[in-house]
């Protein structure tokens, strides 16, 4: 029965959600859209470092660790994020709620095991205005934009020595992502529109290594490396152009560019690769702190079809500091020492420069994994508070409030119990 309940409620959610923009950020309007936490809930609320693995748990960013894996485990995660947004004379605020991500993992052997899944990887969602006033005419622009990349995945990974585990994700990224802007002037009688629409498709492989030696009888050393190759997207434009009455908001001599005659109907879009190195150290089942770092060649991006006067890619990079703790794992008497408590900080230079500003995104995470009953799944809860951006230069400043909920469900809790 409560398998049933749970399946239903993944299918509810995904069938609710499908249909809502994955972001409210109104820088999202550049590049490909804003790229979405990949980890699970348990990773997100430290701070979403990911060296950190165990045998009943899904490590998606992290695909040596499903090595680990003891029990097949079924995940999905869905956040709600409330955003304030903040100019230089303005201010509101507005909210999303997302399906995160659905996976399964397997293991397929002591020391060997796979994962496969769902998730989103970057989300489109803004509706922007801006208006100048010239001899007592204005001209007011529109921007709004919607879509994303998904991406479904395939993991393996597996023990190569005691104390060295490997592992590689197959991505598979697709999605469409629809651009409006819409041009009117107080003294015309119509305004213009160009609307454009790319449609995308493409592979990227992760790859990690973990090696974790113990290093006294009680502490263990946590160190990785994960490299997320370039994404390679196929991209097809399509862009039309035209007019609209102002009173009535008809369309009027819309025209569809020939986009293949000018050479832009088919692009190559280039994501450079990531690469993470992590290093941590902790008690097994009891206590764990660790650091990753990463840095990507962003100045690399290549996105013809959406290019910007006011946007120049540098390289990004990101440091992330976070743990967990348990009091008492195993305590038959008391819940709360079961319950396990994360926390986390990171701070990022998201390699868009826009106006001449940096857009840099910093975040506290903090959070608990609460068993459920007697059985070793657990209901992953956590809560993010960050800010992005900066109301220099003509910018929007983000302050956000973010709540995580995630299931971690493992074969044991789906058995039937039998009385002999």
């Amino acid at each position: 029965m409560i398998k049933k309940i749970f399946v239903a409620i993944v299918l509810l959610t995904s069938i609710g959600l499908s249909a809502q923009n994955g972001t409210v950020s109104p820088y999202s309007y550049f590049g490909l859209g804003e790229t979405r936490n990949s980890g699970t809930v348990d990773n997100q609320m430290m701070g979403g470092i990911s060296m950190a693995g165990d045998s009943i748990h899904i490590n998606l960013k992290n695909p040596a660790a499903y090595s680990g894996l003891m029990l097949t485990t079924y995940s999905g995660g869905i956040s709600y994020k409330n955003v304030g947004l903040k100019t230089s004379d303005a201010s509101q605020s507005t909210s999303v709620t997302n399906l995160d991500y659905l996976s399964i993992g397997v293991p397929l052997a002591k020391g060997f095991g796979m994962g496969f899944g769902l998730m989103p990887y970057t989300s489109v969602g803004y509706d922007l205005e801006a208006s100048t006033t010239v001899d007592d005419v204005t001209v007011l622009n529109n921007y709004a934009g919607d879509g994303g990349l998904n991406r479904v995945y395939f993991s393996l990974g597996y023990k190569l020595m005691e104390d060295i585990s490997i592992g590689a994700t197959v991505n598979y990224n697709f999605g469409t992502i629809n651009s409006t802007r819409v041009q009117t002037s107080s003294d015309a009688q119509y305004g213009t529109l160009d609307k454009r629409e790319t449609q995308l498709g493409g592979f990227d492989f992760n790859y990690s290594i973990n090696y974790t030696p113990k290093i006294s009888e009680k502490y263990t050393l946590y160190t990785s490396i994960g490299v997320d190759t370039q994404v390679n997207l196929n991209a097809e434009n399509s862009q039309s152009i035209g007019s609209f009455s102002r009173v009535t908001g008809q369309e009027i001599e819309v025209v569809d560019l020939n986009l293949e005659a000018e050479g832009r109907k088919f692009e190559a879009v280039r994501i450079p690769t990531k690469t993470t190195l992590g290093l941590g150290i902790g008690e097994k089942l009891k206590w764990f702190l660790g650091a990753e770092y990463t840095f990507q060649e962003f100045s690399k991006y290549e996105n013809n079809f959406f290019e910007l006067d006011n946007l120049v890619y540098n390289d990004a990079s990101g440091f992330a500091l976070g743990g967990y703790f348990i009091p008492e794992y195993n305590s038959f008497t008391n819940y709360l020492k079961r319950v396990v408590y994360r926390a986390g900080i990171r701070v990022s230079q998201t390699g868009m420069e826009i106006n001449n500003e940096d857009i840099n995104d910093f975040g506290i995470t903090f959070g608990t994994g609460l068993p459920l009953g007697r059985d070793i799944s657990n209901l992953n809860i956590g809560f993010e508070i960050g800010k992005r951006g900066s109301i220099d230069a003509g910018l929007i400043k983000e302050n956000y409030f973010k709540v995580n909920i995630g299931l971690s469900l493992n074969d044991r809790w789906f058995r039937k119990r039998k009385i002999n």
